[in-house]
């Protein structure tokens, strides 16, 4: 009784699950000793999922993370083998609070001109007193180099000034893939090339699990743009990219992510903007 105990409490501290939710995935999951990792049976009989998750996404599996071994390995480098690769086992949740800018004059034709309007102001604002009243441990926040992300975090950061600030290029605004369906708006293939790839490497940057060090869950904060903030959702969550143009986020709004430490990704809110009254809302 004792053992099973112990696995249960192991799983909801590993997987972010309460008691009840990890006796279920006992319940489901068989480890597979030679391979050093879970085998997943279906919830549903003889349901045989049309895609399957990739635990291995950000390449960060304990067993990515280790030299393997050589065919002719002795018992004595296997167990070693196994003790580093456990090593390799995180037990922290990285938690990315993604936040669209504010209203901002989007007739400009300078990044410079294109700063915040009145009412941008003031969703920037709500935005801040929520993120202050959650009062969760942040980390750090990170920010697009735009004019319009600079503005709206700096008046977040008015409602959390002791946390770190980071200014990132990455994160501006862009193209990140053709989507599917098409949109009205034409844009050259060059755009997509350029700034497709800059955002999905700021993809690989800010969304992977937490490393093994890493004790405590940790809450970061990211001010960007509507199509950067969409594509990483449909990244995340390995839906096709091509569909971030399917949705629709409203200004200063927060889509949660959270990444657990055994590679599996959800979302907690997406384009929440429910904190403010309907006259401060605002999606063009």
């Amino acid at each position: 009784m004792k053992k099973f105990l112990d696995k249960v409490y192991r799983f909801s501290k590993v997987y972010g699950l309460t008691a009840a939710g990890a006796v279920a995935v006992i319940g489901v999951l068989v480890y597979d000793k030679a391979r050093r990792e879970p085998v997943y049976s279906s919830w549903t009989t003889n349901y045989d999922p049309s895609v399957k998750w990739d635990y291995n996404w950000d390449r960060r599996e304990p067993k990515s993370l280790v030299k393997p071994l050589k065919e002719s390995a002795t018992d004595d480098e296997k167990q070693k083998y196994l003790e580093k690769e456990e090593k390799k086992v995180g037990t922290a949740t990285r938690h990315i609070i993604m936040i669209r800018h504010g209203q901002y004059f989007d007739k400009e034709k300078y990044d410079a001109d294109r700063m915040l309007t009145e009412l941008g102001r003031e969703q920037a604002n709500l935005t801040g007193l929520r993120l202050a009243e959650l009062n969760y441990p942040y980390t750090k926040l990170i920010c697009s180099t735009m004019t319009r992300a600079q503005e709206t975090a700096d008046i977040i950061h008015k409602h959390l000034p002791d946390l770190p600030r980071e200014n990132d290029d990455m994160l501006r605004e862009g193209a990140p893939i053709p989507p599917e369906p098409p949109s009205g708006n034409w844009r050259p293939e060059a755009s997509f090339y350029g700034d497709g790839a800059r955002i999905e490497a700021a993809f690989r940057k800010y969304f992977h699990r937490a490393e093994p060090e890493q004790t405590k869950d940790s809450y970061e904060i990211m001010v960007c743009h509507a199509n950067v903030i969409r594509y990483f959702v449909c990244r995340a969550l390995q839906f096709t990219p091509e569909a971030w143009l399917r949705i629709s986020l409203n200004h200063a709004s927060l889509t949660w992510v959270y990444i657990r430490p055994n590679g599996r990704v959800g979302i907690r809110t997406m384009g929440e903007a429910g904190f403010m009254p309907p006259d401060k809302l605002s999606v063009m």
